[in-house]
């Protein structure tokens, strides 16, 4: 039980992982990423595909008689259309969120699985996934805190040079173009973890036994931060947004951020 336990978390975690290469791939239009993520996510599809032969061949059983077996045969396809899609053709809008919805689908169906084949662990499995979703959370949180750092240092490096106070603060602040580089790569770093922690946040939800609220403050106040954060990197990558304006939206994104995190929950239901 404790094998199959691993292997759940194991395809969960490499799964995870593709899903970021993608997503940076999609932002950055890098290439290594997007080689390491289909790598990653090829594993995954191996995995599953050994999975479905078994229970077609051994087990006489085509896994799509009930919702939940079926959601794994979905998985498999959106997987399978994924990959073949990235080797064939150069579309990372849909490559990414593709592998955002099989990942969220085949989560779903492991969980549920679990709870249902492994009893006992399979409840520390789903208590599991909440420890990966604060986890994920907080890091993600812990990137755009170092976003705002540096968007905090770009509009007082600015400010200095507006007013021509040329003194050892203004180089030790570093330099503008650097700044905002760096407040920009830190924003690219934490939306997938957010993304991959609101996720699992959800899913836990659905699978944990207590009551789910989509109208919670905390919850909604995620999905705010989250969608703040992705309009973030529309106007820098789409609008072309950057210096001073760029670094002021990335400021006021991160004060929300401190009051989802403080003032919503305090009023949550069910988050601390």
């Amino acid at each position: 039980m404790l094998d199959v336990k691993w292997l759940y978390e194991f395809i969960i975690f490499i799964y995870a992982l593709s899903v970021i290469g993608y997503f940076i791939d999609f932002i950055q239009q890098n290439r290594k990423a997007n080689l390491a993520a289909f790598w990653l996510l090829s594993m995954v599809w191996s995995l599953q595909t050994i999975f479905l032969l078994t229970q077609v061949f051994v087990k006489d059983n085509f896994p799509v008689m009930n919702v939940y077996d079926g959601l794994y045969f979905y998985s498999w396809i959106l997987v399978t259309f994924s990959l073949l899609i990235n080797r064939l053709y150069r579309v990372d809008f849909l490559v990414f969120f593709t592998n955002v919805v099989g990942f969220s689908v085949m989560l779903l169906h492991i969980t549920t699985k679990a709870r249902a084949d492994l009893v006992e662990q399979g409840i520390r499995f789903v208590d599991e996934m909440l420890i990966a979703h604060i986890t994920l959370a907080l890091i993600s949180y812990g990137f755009f805190t170092f976003s705002f750092i540096f968007s905090l240092m770009y509009l007082l490096q600015y400010r200095l040079l507006k007013k021509k106070k040329w003194d050892k603060r203004l180089w030790r602040l570093g330099d503008l173009s650097k700044l905002d580089q760096y407040s920009y790569l830190a924003v690219t770093g934490g939306v997938p973890l957010l993304l991959l922690a609101v996720i699992l946040g959800v899913v836990w939800g659905y699978n944990s036994g207590d009551v789910f609220y989509w109208y919670d403050s905390k919850t909604m106040g995620s999905f705010i931060v989250l969608f703040v954060y992705i309009i973030y990197l529309f106007l820098r990558i789409v609008k072309g947004y950057q210096g001073r304006s760029i670094a002021l939206y990335n400021a006021a994104a991160f004060l929300f951020l401190l009051v989802n995190f403080f003032l919503f929950g305090s009023l949550s239901n069910f988050h601390f």
